[in-house]
Parts: C-alpha cells; structure tokens; sequence
C-alpha cells in the first residue's frame, strides 16, 4: 500500500485547488471576450412610435424634435449597457405603419443585425380612444373602444404583415424584435382607484390585450421574435402604487399613458434584453 503523508495530501490539494481556479478565470475571461466580441458586431436599429421613442421618460435629445426621443428609452439604456458596434434610433412618437415603412426603415440595411420596435396604437387611433374615455362617458368610451378594436381585427394585421415584410427587405439578416403594449391598469386595485370605471379601464385593458395578439401573430407569421412586456409590468400598472405608467395628466397630456424612466428600464428594457 502506497503511504501518503499530510503534507504530501496538502501539497497535491493545492495543486489541484490552484489548476480549478485557473481553469475558472480563463472560462470567466473567455465568456467576457466572446460577449464583447458579439457586441462589436451588433448593429442597431430601434423603430416605431412613442414606446420606443421614450415619450414620458423625460430627459428628452433635443436633436429628436417632436419625436421626443429619451435617453432613458429602452433602445438607448441597450445600447449604453451592451455598447454595439452601431446603434441608430428613429422611433419616433405618433408614429404609425406608414410612417415605419415612408421615413424610418431607410435607416436599416444588409449590415443591421438587431432591429425593435412597437407600432400599431397609433393606427388603431389608441390615444383618441383614451380621450374620448377620460373625457367622455362610459358608453362613449366602450363605443371607441369596440371601434378600435374592430380595426385591429380587420385591418391592423395587412398593416403590419407590409410593415415586417418591409423591415427584412432591407434588413435580411437582422433579429427583429417586435414589442407589445403593457395592460394599463391594475382592475384588481380598481375600486378604490379615483378616475375612470371599472368598466371603462376593463375595456382598455381587453384592447391592449388585442392589439398584442395582433402583434403577436404578425410576428410569428413573420418569423420574428414577439416580446410580450405585460408581465413585466403585472403589480406595475395604473392603481398600483408603484406604477410605472403614467396616467392622465392635464400638465403633459401627451405623456399620460405612456412608460415611465422606470417602466422604461424596469418594464421594457429586461424584456427586450432577454428577447435581443
């Protein structure tokens, strides 16, 4: 029988305790390299409409005008987090399909790799339909709503196909991100939450929940990745003490109903990171 002494066995533990620690640093070292690696050959490109432009974020690029593009918009926190090798972003607020195919996707082309965006509210006429509900009565709100609905089930879905179609026309070898629409309020908190009824905030909520599924299908029917960001924002909605939505407010109107810098970053930006 072969005798080890203790300080033999010490010695061979070290050895193989300082070969383990080794091999980590370098698994460690190469993960970092291969993540900075894929960084510097990412090319960016954000699109579409006031969720991606930032609106109601605050910290506004002047540069951007009336598009109200924010620093703290998710496409930008991306790119300052993951540094790609190019980032451009056109999103622009009120903008629609139309808008998306006329005057943003010149900004895409073969070498773009990674492309987001949110688009459809401002087709289906979401921001007239919060008005009219705010403003008006319950049955004038439902009304709108059944309207905005019925052209998301009927004409919406043409709208987007053309515009993820146009999007890999001119970006064909780009992962494209299509986000939805988080849900506005928290109907568990509704009733002791002042404002709109509970029918009223029940009927938004189902028209956010259709226009995602249109999104949804268009996405898929593409071969694109849908990134569904209402669970993120679950316990984050309008009633909830810590929301990160805006809700109505008469001294930045355009604001109301849009993400928060922390629905931003805390809604937005996790879901896209996890989906890019």
């Amino acid at each position: 029988m072969v005798q080890v002494t203790v300080g033999e066995f010490a010695r061979t533990f070290r050895i193989v305790l300082s070969a383990a620690v080794v091999v980590g640093a370098a698994s460690a070292a190469l993960v970092t390299a291969t993540a900075a690696r894929a960084s510097t050959t990412v090319n960016y490109v954000a699109l579409g409409d006031s969720y991606s432009s930032g609106l109601g974020a605050g910290d506004y690029i002047s540069s951007s005008g009336s598009c109200d593009r924010s620093t703290n918009a998710y496409p930008e926190q991306w790119a300052a987090a993951n540094s790609p090798a190019a980032f451009t972003s056109v999103a622009c607020a009120g903008a629609t399909t139309t808008d998306v195919i006329n005057s943003q996707v010149s900004a895409l082309s073969t070498s773009t790799t990674l492309v987001s965006i949110t688009i459809g509210g401002n087709d289906a006429g979401f921001s007239s339909v919060m008005e009219t509900c705010v403003l008006s009565s319950t049955s004038s709100c439902l009304n709108a709503v059944a309207k905005a609905e019925a052209f998301v089930a009927s004409q919406l879905p043409a709208l987007l196909a053309k515009t993820l179609t146009t999007i890999r026309a001119d970006a064909p070898s780009a992962a494209v991100v299509v986000l939805g629409y988080p849900d506005l309020y928290d109907l568990s908190k509704s009733s002791t939450c002042i404002g709109l009824s509970t029918k009223d905030r029940t009927a938004l909520n189902q028209g956010a929940d259709d226009l995602d599924n249109a999104l949804q299908a268009a996405a898929q029917a593409n071969h694109d990745t849908f990134a569904d960001v209402r669970g993120q924002f679950a316990g984050h909605e309008i009633c909830d003490s810590g929301s990160w939505l805006h809700s109505v407010d008469i001294f930045a109107i355009s604001s109301s109903y849009h993400p928060t810098a922390a629905g931003q970053k805390l809604g937005y930006l996790p879901v896209f990171g996890r989906a890019a």
